[in-house]
């Protein structure tokens, strides 16, 4: 049977027919003006829609439309957000103010998934909210930034639980026509459509378009008629299949990605890959100079990393994306030979130890060696990258390797409760909404009265008990349970009392029994008759974690114990609504990764923000944001080797903070009732989160840090048909040439008294043979420092030695420096030399890195 397809759209009043714009641009869901307008039409809609107002206004009958269109109060307020929208879209922001003349000059940010609104499935987790976050505060910002990413017919699966509490997945066909999606057409009325070939096989691909505020999410889509099956379902299921689907979900978001943007006219002058999934863009790109430039792939290969920016997640080796180089070469034998260079030389690229056959192909270590910008996303994980990663640079020492941190954040607006952020506005001023990412608003976080904000969170506990006794009869509905237990889901919890959330993908490293680790200790603490607490629990494990799901069931069969059933419950299908209901409504948010394994996190950042407080391990953002005064630790940021005595250990710091400090703190009240010194704690915590964790702030760290370097650059090496970077490209090879041959071939010390005290100088001389590289193409620096019983140099800073004369005889060099002994113990010096050019972005390229 043969189709023909129309599109038959809402028939909007015209007075009200701005709801139609508004809901097509996820501005609306960190904006609770245009919430409201879309709850006041009709609030059982707008649930049952998944708070999705295309959907919503597509199917509402046209007298409830008919209504709006005559009730004053709506349209005032319906006037006042479309006025404000347009304003938004406008007004001069964050960038033009302190970037203008780069405001034309666009930056493509590409992430695997995006995670912006529950009305937009395209996410499973913290990858994609981070993404969704950081489009957001792009927008904010005024950043010149497209996005890339896949359309999924199906997401990411929805969790239900079966009677036994095992997690079982539901897949959804997603209707594009009835999101705030929009297909991109042509002059001719017709989609645009790019293609690729896999495996010998054409594959067609659609262009979708999210915009974002003012940024512009691009969207692929494999799911057309043209297609056959098994290409159709590619852009299907995010993170479903095999290591076959995962490498053409990656090839179609790189490769795919770039020659979406080609085909729309868009020519970004960076690149921002959000995880090694998007590493295959890199090879579009060079093939796209090589081909329309006339570079060489060395020139191409030269540009192009000089122009990538690269976030790492993942402080774990084992995940991080790899192929086998069988099916590498069946999908990109053929790009590989149009790139003119040879087989081993390509799968080099993705190794760390390049002789390595073995070794499969990491697409983190191809995106490592492309990118002149990388940053893990907290301190600490910058550190356990840097840790992690120094083979690809091995004659480095780890705290040299070009790994920066840059912290991520969460979008304030997004995440804050339309009642706390109704408070923040009140005493905070305007500068609160029009100067998104100031910090110095949130010094007045102090001035609230501890009344008023320990009543709007009051609030927020009840809302996400209420909530969560909704959900959770829901639950029991769906699995058809008695009549009396579906009762008893209307009285669990108490939304005056101590409540804990925990809520995060479930891993085994997130430890998320760790709680229940001791269950008679936790029936105590549970059950206390003066200081009794509750424990709210949601999350996902991945469809083929089975060691994930078990926690998950273990907690289930726990929450059916008796003396938990009206203290403990787990809610089902976590999304952003609930995380939404669980930041906005906790007292605490337990967090228990197994050190150093947690990259970041940020639902903690999301709690504190919203006056919740940490409870948490010292990893991951943790590390950076914990104070006496903002929050509670568990351990001190202990690490052992055996993960039992790791997991005993944590276990009994988290049951003494809690006993100890969480809960007397929480129940000391004054005669008014109120915890005063825990409100106090609440203002430090959103102090801490809204000035130093927000995505505003991580994406100004990205621009002044990156993106403007990197833009900068790029235009630099563009000037004159890309004539400067030809002369960089050939500058390196030919000092690589002779790199090889370069040595320091003595030390001296001059005038080295017997005993040297602190704060002495001591004058070198170096020996260096630079065969035919000329002093001018070097820098010799002086290496020194502590060291420790290995002859290792500790904390050290090098420092540039000075040429003595140009005559160099027979390629040998005379250098001279200074250096202060800064310590007591045992000093050592060394040497090494590097390249010096300053058209490069960093001279730490492996190899060309020689040491005395």
């Amino acid at each position: 049977m043969r189709l023909k397809q129309i599109l038959v759209l809402p028939k909007l009043p015209d007075r009200i027919k701005a709801l139609q714009e508004l809901a097509h641009n996820l501005w609306y869901c960190w904006n609770w003006d245009i919430i409201k307008l879309f709850i006041r039409l009709d609030p059982d809609s707008w649930e049952k829609y998944y708070q999705n107002p295309v959907e919503m206004l597509s199917q509402l009958p046209q007298y409830i439309l008919q209504k709006a269109a005559k009730d004053e109060a709506f349209l005032v307020n319906l006037d006042r957000a479309y006025d404000k929208y347009q304003n938004y879209l406008k007004i001069k922001k964050w960038f033009t103010y302190n970037y203008e003349e780069l405001q034309n000059h666009k930056i493509a940010y590409f992430s695997l998934e995006y995670g912006l609104d529950t009305g937009l499935p395209v996410y499973s987790g913290g990858l994609g909210v981070l993404s969704g976050d950081t489009l957001k505060s792009a927008s904010d910002l005024g950043l010149p930034m497209v996005a890339v990413g896949l359309l999924y017919r199906y997401g990411y699966f929805r969790q239900f639980l079966s009677r036994d509490g095992w997690q079982q997945e539901r897949y959804e066909e997603n209707d594009w026509y009835h999101m705030p999606v929009e297909l991109v057409k042509d002059e001719n009325d017709q989609p645009v459509k790019i293609s690729l070939v896999l495996d010998n096989v054409p594959v067609q691909i659609q262009i979708w378009k999210v915009m974002v505020g003012i940024i512009p999410l691009y969207l692929l889509d494999t799911n057309v008629p043209e297609n056959s099956s098994k290409a159709r379902e590619i852009t299907s299921v995010l993170y479903g299949g095999d290591k076959d689907m995962r490498i053409r979900q990656e090839i179609v978001l790189g490769i795919g990605g770039v020659k979406a943007l080609k085909a729309l006219g868009i020519n970004p002058v960076i690149y921002h890959s959000n995880e090694g999934h998007s590493w295959f863009l890199t090879l579009e790109r060079i093939f796209s100079l090589m081909t329309d430039k006339k570079m060489s792939f060395q020139e191409a290969s030269q540009y192009v990393w000089s122009t990538t920016i690269f976030t790492t997640h993942t402080p774990v080796p084992a995940g991080n994306e790899q192929f086998d180089s069988v099916l590498i070469h069946r999908y990109l034998g053929d790009i590989v030979r149009q790139l003119g260079i040879s087989w081993k030389d390509f799968l080099a690229i993705g190794r760390v130890n390049p002789n390595d056959d073995s070794e499969q192909f990491g697409m983190t270590v191809a995106a490592l060696k492309y990118s002149a910008f990388i940053n893990g996303v907290s301190e600490l994980h910058g550190k356990v990258s840097r840790d992690m990663w120094h083979n690809i640079w091995p004659n480095l020492p780890n705290q040299e390797v070009p790994i920066k941190s840059i912290t991520n954040g969460v979008h304030p607006a997004s995440w804050i409760s339309h009642d706390m952020i109704d408070l923040y506005e009140s005493y905070f001023g305007p500068r609160f909404t029009e100067m998104p990412g100031a910090p110095e608003i949130w010094e007045r976080v102090y001035k609230i009265p501890d009344l008023e904000l320990w009543r709007v969170h009051n609030k927020r506990r009840e809302r996400l008990v209420f909530f969560a006794r909704k959900r959770l009869k829901q639950q029991l509905i769906r699995r058809s349970a008695s009549q009396i237990k579906i009762q008893q889901a209307e009285q669990v919890l108490n939304p005056q009392i101590l409540t804990i959330g925990f809520a995060r993908r479930f891993s085994t490293y997130k430890r998320g029994n760790l709680i229940f680790s001791d269950i008679e200790r936790l029936e105590k603490i549970i059950n206390n008759e003066k200081y009794p607490i509750q424990l709210i629990i949601s999350g996902k494990a991945h469809p083929l974690d089975n060691p994930g799901k078990e926690i998950i069931k273990q907690i289930v069969d726990f929450t059916s114990h008796e003396k938990f059933r009206n203290r403990i419950i787990f809610l089902e299908d976590y999304d952003i609504n609930v995380a939404r209901y669980l930041v906005q409504g906790a007292d605490i948010w337990l967090n228990t990764p197994r050190r150093p394994q947690e990259a970041s996190g940020t639902s903690g950042m999301k709690a504190a923000i919203n006056g919740g407080l940490n409870l948490s391990i010292l990893d991951g953002w943790w590390v950076e944001g914990y104070g006496e005064e903002t929050g509670f630790k568990i351990g001190n940021g202990e690490e052992y080797g055996n993960v039992d005595t790791q997991d005993k250990f944590d276990a009994e710091a988290m049951f003494n903070t809690l006993q100890r400090e969480v809960i007397p703190l929480f129940y000391d009240r004054n005669d008014n009732d109120l915890p005063v010194d825990w409100i106090k704690k609440m203002k430090a915590s959103i102090h801490m989160a809204g000035q130093r964790f927000s995505t505003h702030r991580m994406l100004m760290d990205y621009t002044n840090q990156f993106y403007v370097p990197a833009v900068k650059t790029s235009l630099r090496l563009q000037n004159n048909n890309f004539e400067l970077n030809r002369q960089l490209t050939d500058w390196i090879n030919r000092i690589s040439y002779s790199w090889d041959r370069i040595t320091i071939r003595d030390i001296e010390i001059l005038d080295l008294k017997p005993t040297v005290y602190v704060g002495q100088k001591v004058n070198v001389r170096l020996h260096v043979y630079l065969d035919a590289i000329a002093p001018d193409d070097v820098r010799v620096e002086i290496v020194s420092g502590r060291i420790n019983a290995q002859e290792q140099l500790l904390n050290f800073s090098p420092i540039s030695a000075t040429l003595e004369n140009n005559q160099g005889k027979d390629g040998l060099y005379i250098y001279q420096a200074e250096i202060e002994c800064r310590e007591s113990g045992r000093f050592g010096i060394t040497a090494r030399i590097i390249p010096k050019n300053e058209n490069l972005l960093h001279t730490f390229k492996p190899k060309l890195i020689s040491w005395w």
